[in-house]
């Protein structure tokens, strides 16, 4: 179990330096959003195109582990929607928005810096293939389904400018100009590689310090039944729901997903909600509880994801 939590440790610290810097008044919480722009504009794109650009295309478009992540996120996303709906009694605006939080995990700000320390070769391909999960089937249709209280045009509509906001997303572009390089079998010039390299190795300590400095001032007052059933989704049945699907997986005569992805995926769902969770929850007039339920979960996450390492050393002979 010791080596469980020198692993993680370090992560949190990174958060809680974050945290602590900018509670000091060292940073702003503006420098925070600078901060992440750069690691969502530069810094995570670079790592995609790097991760991408240097593999085989087979390695990249493990449709085994594409499946598994996609059955095991709507998966969550149902459960969440239909509990939200049926027994929470909320609208379908508001039962989108928390079925979100249960199934959109932070894969480049908290995911890519904890498997570069427990599954370090598979890091980069794992952080791809689930961007191409969250940006391209997940985020998308959950967006258009919070804004069914317009009606059907509204759906149309939000659906629309999600696409047209792919198209220019940074983390979108180095994804697919990462997997051309791949196809095409370019070679880079040096100067190319090394300046990638550069903004790609940016990007995991300064990712964990912005979600420790997001973390400053969030309110703290009534919203402990309704974080619950979001934090139980997101930290404990949505990785139970992925390892389910990699365990059929083979079933629907697919090839099995190798042993570090296997851990790679579970470990990815069981992180905090992404960071942009609290931004979107200001479109729907859920700042407050969206920032509250993002750091609960950041927080409680370190029980969980320790227990989840130590688990699968059991299970998969991680440890």
């Amino acid at each position: 179990m010791l080596d469980i939590l020198a692993i993680i440790a370090p992560i949190y610290i990174a958060i809680l330096i974050g945290y602590s810097m900018t509670r000091a008044g060292i940073f702003a919480k503006t420098d925070m959003r600078v901060f992440g722009k750069f690691v969502i504009n530069l810094a995570l794109p670079a790592l995609l195109f790097r991760t991408l650009s240097q593999r085989q295309l087979g390695e990249i478009l493990n449709i085994s582990y594409l499946l598994a992540y996609c059955l095991g996120s709507w998966a969550m996303v149902g459960l969440g929607y239909f509990w939200c709906r049926r027994a929470a009694g909320l609208n379908p605006a508001t039962s989108a928005f928390y079925a979100m939080g249960m199934s959109c995990s932070n894969s480049g700000y908290v995911g890519y810096p904890i498997l570069l320390l427990t599954l370090a070769p598979v890091a980069g391909v794992s952080l791809a293939l689930n961007m191409t999960v969250e940006n391209l089937l997940l985020i998308p249709f959950l967006l258009c389904m919070a804004e069914s209280r317009q009606g059907g045009a509204g759906q149309w509509r939000a659906l629309g400018k999600s696409l047209m906001r792919m198209a220019y997303n940074p983390l979108i572009i180095g994804l697919l100009a990462g997997l051309a390089v791949s196809v095409l079998g370019l070679k880079l010039p040096g100067p190319v590689i090394r300046t990638v390299d550069m903004l790609a190795t940016a990007c995991s300590a300064l990712s964990l310090c912005v979600i420790g400095g997001t973390l400053v001032g969030l309110p703290m007052r009534g919203h402990g039944s309704r974080i619950t059933p979001i934090v139980v989704g997101k930290l404990v049945l949505h990785p139970l729901l992925v390892f389910v699907a990699i365990t059929m997986v083979p079933m629907l005569g697919l090839g099995e997903i190798e042993p570090s992805l296997r851990m790679a995926a579970v470990l990815m769902a069981a992180m905090p909600m992404m960071g942009i969770y609290a931004t979107l929850g200001q479109v729907y007039g859920q700042e407050d509880f969206s920032a509250v339920t993002l750091l609960v979960t950041t927080v409680v996450s370190f029980f969980t994801l320790s227990a989840l390492l130590w688990a699968l050393g059991r299970y998969w002979s991680l440890a």
